[in-house]
C-alpha cells in the first residue's frame, strides 16, 4: 500500500530539517520546515510512477515551494528507471524519491528548476530532414506504416528513373544529386548494379512504386539537396 512509503519519506524530509504530518487539506504529504522560514514541501506517494501522480504534483506546485514524488523502487523494471521520467521531473522542477522494500530512499532527481541543453545536432537534423521533405507526406501519429522520409523519397525517385530500364547513375545526378550514394548503398534492396555506375531496378523496387506511386512521379525533379546523412 501507498501508505508504506510514508514513514521513510517523513524519515527522509525530517532529516533535512522538517516537521512532517500526513494527509493534510488532501496532500499525502506537508512538510514545513522546523527553522520557521515559510518553506513548504509537499509530497505524493505511489507504488508507481504514473500520470496520476504526475497531476497531483502539477496540482501541488501552486500550493508549495517544492514538490517531492516518491514510488516504490523496483529492480530494473518501473518507470523510475526511464530517463524520460526523469527528464520529465527535471522539468517540472519535481523532486522523484525510490523507496525500496527495506524502506531505503534513494533521490533519483532533485528538486529545482532545470532547462535541458540544446542538443545542436539533433536539432539539425530536424530542420533538415523537414527542410528536405517534399510535401507533407507522412501523417502525424503514423506507427504501423514506414515513415516517408526525404531518404525514402529520393530512393523512390531513383527508383521511378529506373522504371524503364537500367541507367547510369551520370544520368541520374542532375535530377537526383544524392543517387550515386543512394544506388550504392542499396538501403531498401530496391536496386542492383548491371555493371559500374550503371543501376537496374529489382522486383522489390517495381513493388515499392506501386506501393508509393504518388510519392514518385516519374515526371518530377527534385529541387537540388545537399547530400547530408538523414534518418532513414
Amino acid at each position: 500500500m501507498e501508505t508504506s512509503l510514508y514513514r521513510p519519506v517523513k524519515r527522509f524530509l525530517e532529516a533535512r530539517g522538517f516537521e512532517v504530518k500526513g494527509e493534510v487539506c488532501g496532500c499525502d504529504v506537508v512538510a514545513v520546515h522546523r527553522s520557521g522560514a515559510p518553506l513548504v514541501v509537499i509530497g505524493e506517494l505511489k507504488l508507481a510512477f504514473n500520470l496520476e501522480l504526475v497531476l497531483q504534483g502539477v496540482d501541488r506546485i501552486a500550493l508549495s515551494d517544492e514538490v517531492w514524488l516518491a514510488v516504490r523502487m523496483r529492480a530494473r523494471r518501473g518507470r523510475e528507471h526511464d530517463p524520460r521520467v526523469r527528464k520529465l521531473c527535471r522539468l517540472l522542477g519535481f523532486g522523484l524519491l525510490g523507496v525500496s522494500s527495506r524502506g531505503q530512499v534513494e533521490i533519483l532527481v532533485e528538486c529545482g528548476p532545470w532547462r535541458p541543453r540544446r542538443d545542436a545536432k539533433r536539432r539539425s537534423a530536424l530542420v533538415e530532414e523537414h527542410r528536405r521533405r517534399r510535401g507533407d507526406p507522412a501523417e502525424g501519429g503514423s506507427t504501423r506504416a514506414p515513415i516517408m522520409t526525404a531518404y525514402r523519397q529520393e530512393a523512390l525517385l531513383c527508383a521511378a528513373a529506373l522504371a524503364d530500364g537500367a541507367r547510369t547513375t551520370r544520368e541520374l545526378r542532375p535530377s537526383i544529386p544524392d543517387a550515386p550514394k543512394i544506388l550504392l548503398h542499396n538501403v531498401y534492396g530496391w536496386f542492383e548494379r548491371v555493371e559500374r555506375g550503371r543501376y537496374a531496378l529489382t522486383d522489390a523496387g517495381r513493388a515499392a512504386l506501386k506501393r508509393w506511386p504518388q510519392a514518385a512521379p516519374p515526371s518530377a525533379a527534385p529541387a537540388s539537396v545537399p547530400a547530408a546523412a538523414t534518418a532513414r
